[in-house]
């Protein structure tokens, strides 16, 4: 990583509830697997790649995923195991980490902003994601770069069980051919109305000002438009200027 920026990892339990259930039970491995309500009025709450394969996701009726894969195995889940499990990442993360965010169940932010003054970043974040793996079993996937919203992306590419550094000045070379659907803060509705203007990536939704970005998604759209504003800024200049939504918490 270049001196003097900001340095983010993202890391990303890779089908935590799926990962979880498989230490349990070792005769999961490899096989389409769904957490959720059984019912057919229930919804899917996380699944393996096995699964994903054929067309599975999140929030998807579980009446649909037994249409899409016959095989599936559906599990209800133990989100007491789960929260044990988090909390296990957690203190690993903790006892390691300088500064660390838990934004979710499966997912932490750590900002290791410094950290080649001691010891190389991306040596570090390997290491800690070794430790992980050897003393929970999970599958773990991290992002490396400048903030959040781009080692999340990354972090989003490695996986499954993977690991991807983006230097702040190959974001840019990183990003833009990426779809939008990429951007953590893009859900359906936006996608759909992006595309149906024919944004498709990330390149072309940069070029958009940030007024119009407003008048289009709201405050969202401001966020959304500032943060590739800057985005193109670290890239070409090599200097990360920081927005609202990359900060991480003690």
């Amino acid at each position: 990583m270049e001196t003097g920026n900001r340095i983010i990892a993202h890391f990303d339990l890779d089908a935590f509830f799926v990962s979880v259930e498989r230490l349990k039970n070792s005769k999961l491995q490899g096989k389409p697997v769904v957490i959720g309500g059984t019912s057919d009025r229930g919804v899917v709450a996380s699944c393996s790649y096995e699964a994903r394969e054929f067309g599975v996701h999140s929030a998807m009726p579980m009446k649909m995923v037994r249409n899409l894969c016959p095989d599936a195995l559906v599990i209800r889940g133990d989100m007491e195991l789960y929260s044990k499990y988090s909390h296990m990442v957690t203190d690993i993360i903790a006892e390691k980490a300088p500064v660390y965010e838990k934004a979710s169940i499966d997912e932490h932010y750590i900002d290791i902003t410094g950290m080649d003054r001691f010891f190389g970043c991306l040596a570090w974040t390997k290491e800690l994601r070794n430790d992980i793996v050897n003393n929970t079993g999970l599958p773990v996937s991290f992002g490396l770069s400048v903030n959040k919203t781009i080692s999340k992306i990354a972090a989003g590419e490695a996986k499954p069980n993977g690991e991807l550094e983006i230097p702040g000045k190959k974001v840019k070379q990183f990003i833009f051919p990426l779809s939008i659907r990429k951007i953590p803060m893009i859900g359906n509705k936006t996608f759909h109305l992006l595309r149906s203007m024919g944004v498709s990536t990330i390149e072309t939704l940069s070029s958009i000002p940030v007024d119009m970005m407003e008048r289009l998604l709201g405050k969202n759209g401001i966020i959304i438009g500032e943060a590739f504003t800057v985005i193109i800024i670290v890239s070409d200049a090599g200097l990360v200027q920081l927005f609202a939504s990359v900060t991480v918490n003690e």
